[in-house]
């Protein structure tokens, strides 16, 4: 059976682990259309998670500006969406010129590094997703030819020190906060293939839950009419 089969399968039935709260975490490459669904989603991240996300407290008023600048034809960005078409977890990775980052200027002879920045809703915690989300951007970066992942954050950020920890990052600490950087390998035709697949797949389970809203509402119009 190919990868495209295995994921498919996987996509039809439930994994036993996930439990009966949680469904299937879906990495999905996000687009322009996505972008109000990216603001609902860190509008409704309480103080606590916003400074851990963006290092400070960030109002909604600037939370909006970050959305409405974000480029998705510069940057990549990814999510997760729940059965309910919530976006759970967005991933930024934004790409820079290795001068643009001090801390990793020295750990690659590449021309550009790449940032990654993360955030999981509440109710979506210890599901893996933050972890997922990682994993797509370093095997995105790999295929784009970067070889170095880089992600800043307080050190009291339990969960993206155990991203990183747990991905074997240098981590460097100093006045409560703290810089992690990947060495990635070069790209190979099953990295490429990977990333492809995963993005098939994702795609196919936003379509469907797409389709299972429009069908939903349909049905609750006839109800009405009725």
């Amino acid at each position: 059976m190919n990868l495209l089969s295995n994921a498919l399968s996987r996509l039809a039935v439930r994994d036993p682990e996930e439990g009966p709260e949680k469904f299937p975490v879906r990495v999905k490459a996000l687009s322009e259309r996505d972008r109000r669904r990216l603001l609902m989603h860190f509008l409704a991240l309480n103080e606590s998670d916003r400074l851990l996300r963006f290092g400070t407290v960030l109002p909604d008023e600037l939370l909006t500006r970050y959305v409405q600048k974000l480029n998705f034809s510069r940057d990549t960005v990814f999510g997760v969406y729940d059965n309910r078409f919530k976006l759970m977890g967005v991933g930024h990775l934004a790409f820079a010129p290795r001068e643009a980052l001090p801390a990793v200027r020295d750990a690659t002879t590449k021309e550009r590094v790449a940032e990654f920045g993360v955030s999981v809703s509440s109710e979506a915690r210890g599901m893996g997703i933050g972890t997922k989300l990682f994993q797509r951007a370093a095997i995105h970066c790999r295929n784009a030819d970067v070889d170095t992942l880089y992600m800043h954050c307080l050190s009291s950020n339990r969960t993206m020190m155990h991203i990183a920890k747990k991905a074997g990052m240098a981590i460097e600490r100093s006045y409560g906060e703290a810089d992690a950087y990947l060495k990635l390998a070069p790209p190979s035709p099953a990295t490429v293939m990977q990333e492809a697949v995963e993005e098939q797949v994702a795609m196919l389970d936003y379509t469907l839950k797409a389709n299972a809203r429009a069908a939903s509402k349909w049905l609750s119009s006839l109800t009405k009419e009725h």
